[in-house]
C-alpha cells in the first residue's frame, strides 16, 4: 500500500473516474443532438449522449480555460515586447493506436469547441494526408511500415503547423483516401486562421532521438498547446481492429475501387486471422516501438475498457 501510494505521489498526472470527471462539467450546456452525435461516430465506436455528456462536456470546459489562459498570456508577451503579432490558434493534439477511436473524440472535440459561446474557428486535420503517396513507400520498401515515423513527410507536416502557428494564409494540408488506401494527388484542404486547430494522428507525439550537439530539432508535438491520449489494453485494441476489419469487408472492402477489395471475399475465419494478422506483424509493433512509448507526454490520458467507454481520465498536473 505504502508503495502505491508513492508511486501516486511521484505521478504527474492526477487521476479521475468516470463519476469523479463527469462531476468536472457543472453547468457546461450540451450543444450536440442524439443525432449529431451518431454521426460524429466513428465505425465500432460507442460514442452517445451520456459519453459526450460525462467525458467530452468536461473536456470542453477545461479546454474552455486553458485557451482563455493562453490568449491573455499571449497578450501579456505582446505588452512586455512591444509587438502586435497575428493571434495564434490554439493547437490540440489527438493520439494513440491504431481502432482506439481518436477520429471520433477528434471530431467531438471539434463539434463542442466550435459552439463556445465565443463561436471559434475550429478546424481539423489528421497526419494520414503526411503519409508518403504508396509509390514513394514501395519504392523506399516501407508499405510494411506504414503508420510508422519513417512513413510520414515530416518536413512537409512541420512546415504547415508552423504556418498554422504564424497565422500564415492560407496553410495546405493533402488529403487522404481510406478507400484507396493513399494519398490524394494534388487534392488539399485549407486551414485559414483557425481559433483552433485538432491534429489527430498516431505518432504525432513522437520524439525520435535528441541531439547530442543540443541543436533545435523541431517535433510535432511542439507545436501543441495541449495534447489527448487514447489508451486501451492490447488485447481490447486487437480484437476493436479485427471487429473493424470484418465489418469492413461487407461493407467498404466490396467497392472495387477499394485498395483492401481483395479481402471481400474472405471467410469469417478467414478474415479473422487475416486482420490478426495485420495486427501482430505491423500495428502491434508500432504500438510498442512508436506510439505507446509517447502515452507519458500527453496532457490528458482517456483510458477505454472493452464497452469502448472511457473509464478513467489522467489529467497532468500544471
Amino acid at each position: 500500500m505504502m508503495e502505491q501510494r508513492t508511486e501516486e505521489n511521484l505521478s504527474p498526472y492526477r487521476t479521475f473516474s468516470r463519476a469523479e470527471w463527469a462531476m468536472l462539467r457543472e453547468d457546461t450546456p450540451m450543444t450536440l443532438t442524439s443525432e449529431e452525435v451518431t454521426r460524429l461516430r466513428s465505425l465500432h465506436d460507442r460514442l452517445d449522449m451520456a459519453e459526450v455528456e460525462e467525458i467530452y462536456l468536461p473536456l470542453s470546459r477545461l479546454l474552455s480555460m486553458y485557451v482563455a489562459a493562453t490568449q491573455r498570456l499571449f497578450r501579456a508577451q505582446e505588452r512586455f515586447l512591444g509587438t502586435t503579432d497575428v493571434k495564434m490558434p490554439y493547437i490540440i493534439g489527438v493520439a494513440g493506436s491504431v481502432a482506439v477511436g481518436k477520429s471520433t473524440t477528434a471530431r467531438v472535440l471539434q463539434a463542442l469547441l466550435a459552439r463556445w459561446p465565443n463561436v471559434p474557428k475550429v478546424d481539423l486535420i489528421t497526419t494520414d494526408g503526411f503519409l508518403y503517396p504508396n509509390a514513394v513507400l514501395e519504392r523506399e520498401g516501407l508499405m510494411e511500415k506504414k503508420g510508422f515515423p519513417e512513413s510520414y513527410d515530416l518536413p512537409a507536416l512541420l512546415r504547415f503547423l508552423s504556418d498554422v502557428k504564424a497565422g500564415r494564409r492560407p496553410a495546405r494540408a493533402p488529403i487522404y483516401s481510406h478507400l484507396i488506401y493513399d494519398v490524394m494527388p494534388n487534392q488539399s484542404v485549407e486551414v485559414d486562421r483557425p481559433d483552433i486547430l485538432i491534429v489527430e494522428g498516431l505518432n504525432v507525439l513522437q520524439t525520435g532521438r535528441l541531439p547530442k550537439d543540443g541543436k533545435a530539432i523541431p517535433f510535432v508535438s511542439d507545436f501543441f498547446d495541449f495534447s489527448v491520449y487514447l489508451d486501451a489494453d492490447e488485447d481490447v485494441l486487437k480484437s476493436w481492429y479485427v471487429d473493424r476489419f470484418l465489418t469492413l469487408r461487407g461493407t467498404a472492402f466490396r467497392d472495387p475501387k477499394s485498395y483492401f477489395h481483395r479481402y471481400s471475399n474472405l471467410s469469417d475465419e478467414e478474415a479473422t486471422e487475416t486482420a490478426s494478422t495485420i495486427w501482430s506483424r505491423i500495428n502491434l509493433v508500432n504500438l510498442h516501438e512508436n506510439i505507446l512509448p509517447t502515452r507519458q507526454r500527453a496532457d490528458l490520458i482517456l483510458k477505454k475498457g472493452e464497452s469502448h467507454l472511457v473509464e478513467n481520465v489522467s489529467l497532468r498536473r500544471l
